[in-house]
């Protein structure tokens, strides 16, 4: 039998998203998303939140445009897979995490109403390589 490794998550930038390289060229960006789960509590049956915080990786044209168009706050769509990672650090500890390698990401609204016309512009003719 074969195996699934396929997440969808949708919430909000938790900060501006961070653009780097590789060795080789390649652009790679970092982003933190959250998102809460919801749910009824039995005791006193009001509804519960707890926030979940996920880091997103986002490779090539796609985490450029990323960098370029979203900010802290934004609603986005995050499709892609669980990636497990084990690093040391400079004091010799090993650390392990688990993030999520996006695929697909979607921009669920535009920037706020009170940025300036010509920024508005410029991003509405710039196409978005997804």
């Amino acid at each position: 039998m074969g195996s699934i490794n396929r997440v969808v998550v949708v919430g909000n930038l938790t900060r501006d998203p961070e653009l780097r390289s590789t060795a080789s060229g390649t652009s790679v960006c970092r982003m933190r998303i959250a998102c809460n789960t919801r749910w009824r509590s039995a005791e006193t049956g009001e509804w519960e939140e707890k926030p979940n915080f996920f880091d997103v990786t986002v490779f090539g044209a796609s985490g450029e445009a990323c960098a370029r168009f979203l900010e802290k706050g934004r609603p986005i769509a995050v499709d892609g897979r669980l990636d497990w990672h084990e690093w040391q650090t400079d004091a010799g500890e090993r650390r392990q995490a688990v993030g999520l390698l996006a695929e697909n990401v979607e921009f669920l609204s535009s920037r706020s109403a009170s940025e300036p016309d010509g920024a508005q512009a410029e991003r509405e003719e710039a196409p978005i390589p997804f």
